[in-house]
């Protein structure tokens, strides 16, 4: 899938989300389930529901309670993981030292150590 196409496939997502007609929306996912792995479609779904942000912030937390897919919510929590992970190191963070993740994704913060 080229650039074009994924835009225009994250457009459509993003407005049938802005309908709020659970089956357009499930129908969406299922077509890109179909042509992506399950992370790329978590990648379409994440940058479709941010944009919602920018028009309503209500609409933005329906849609995550009500449209996404769980095995769909688990592959965000995943990529956030990552680029929460790589942030922390960036940020002179030692994994295993000041912090570490866990299987779920979730952040775990060594009480011990200080934050920089």
């Amino acid at each position: 899938m080229n650039y074009f196409q994924l835009e225009e496939e994250i457009s459509k997502l993003t407005t049938a989300m802005m309908t709020r007609h659970r089956e357009i929306v499930s129908d969406l996912i299922m077509s890109l389930k179909a042509q992506l792995t399950l992370e790329e479609v978590a990648g379409v779904v994440l940058v479709s529901i941010e944009r919602l942000l920018w028009f309503d912030i209500d609409l933005f937390f329906w849609c995550a309670e009500n449209l996404i897919p769980t095995e769909i919510k688990s592959e965000i929590k995943k990529i956030i993981a990552v680029n929460n992970y790589k942030q922390l190191i960036a940020k002179g963070l030692i994994p295993g030292q000041d912090f570490s993740i866990d299987g779920d994704g979730k952040l775990l913060q060594n009480p011990c150590r200080r934050t920089h």
